[in-house]
């Protein structure tokens, strides 16, 4: 389903992000937790993509496994770095044929065996080139929808860690909407006025299609270092912090904290009537399961 009709018919609701394992093993479990969040009816799953397409065939066979063997509607994530034109046109063709209705694009990492890679060789250098090229794409008609792929886009309520410059990020951004992007989908934050604050200037920088924020729970007591990692800088706020301390080495009571606090930043967000809520899950189904009864949402789950 295009991303537009998910919007239409739904409004709003949440979706969830998984990542590609590397073992046969890591891909059955992983399909296990796509079972279960199968029964609360996402409206979208999306599937991430490593550095430089490392993992670009394993995404590709999670996407169209998805596909077929579920009712979820699979978003893979699509990389320009270290990408010719024609790698990126077949990725495109194979996923039109397998009717796949949209695309998350995003600029991507180089991969970690080459440091120092020069990206002004890519033909790709920026998310924006990337979204316009899948929009040259859909005038071509090769898609089963005459209107193409759906084109997601990432947003960054704390700041893009490579544009300290915030009004040039914002800049940035909007070239990404401008050149064809249909929604964007935010990194992890922990403070919701970030958000708010991060809609507000997307407003005044004339970007008016939905923004979808995305949350993920802290787990582990290492799960905020790692986190920091993942997003790059993310701000925790001293009151999460004192509550993380506060639990010691109680990993169970850790990860208690950890759901409280993305619920009641989830309860904020659906009273805000957010155009959806999309839980980066880690390949792990409990938490967000939690947090779907928490708030009531669990409607389709036998369990909830």
């Amino acid at each position: 389903m295009h991303i537009e009709d998910h919007f239409a018919e739904k409004g709003t609701d949440c979706s969830f992000e998984f990542f590609p394992p590397r073992t046969e093993r890591g891909a059955e479990k992983l399909f296990e937790t796509i079972r279960r969040l199968e029964a609360l009816s996402p409206s979208f799953v999306s599937v991430t993509y490593g550095a430089g397409g490392s993992t670009r065939d394993i995404t590709h066979e999670l996407v169209i496994r998805i596909k077929k063997q579920t009712r979820l509607d699979p978003i893979p994530h699509l990389t320009c770095v270290c990408h010719a034109e024609a790698e990126i046109r077949d990725i495109l063709l194979r996923y039109a044929e397998a009717g796949v209705s949209n695309i998350l694009a995003v600029a991507g990492d180089p991969p970690p065996d080459r440091p120092g890679y020069d990206r002004s060789r890519d033909p790709f250098r920026r998310a924006a080139d990337l979204v316009s090229f899948i929009r040259a794409f859909n005038r071509e008609g090769l898609h089963p929808d005459p209107r193409g792929f759906g084109i997601g886009v990432a947003g960054f309520p704390e700041g893009h860690p490579a544009t300290p410059n915030r009004l040039l990020e914002m800049e940035y951004l909007k070239d990404k909407v401008d050149a064809g992007a249909d929604y964007i989908v935010t990194q992890l934050f922990f403070d919701n006025r970030d958000f708010y604050d991060f809609c507000e200037r997307c407003e005044l920088a004339g970007i008016d299609v939905p923004i979808i924020p995305g949350i993920m729970p802290v787990a582990t007591p290492e799960g905020i270092k790692r986190m920091a990692e993942l997003a790059l800088g993310a701000r925790f706020p001293a009151a999460l912090q004192r509550a993380v301390a506060r639990c010691g080495n109680d990993r169970e009571a850790v990860k208690r904290v950890g759901i409280h606090w993305a619920t009641e930043q989830c309860r904020d967000l659906l009273d805000h009537k957010v155009h959806g809520i999309h839980f980066y899950t880690l390949n792990q189904s409990d938490a967000t399961l939690q947090i779907y009864r928490s708030l009531g949402l669990a409607r389709g789950d036998p369990a909830g």
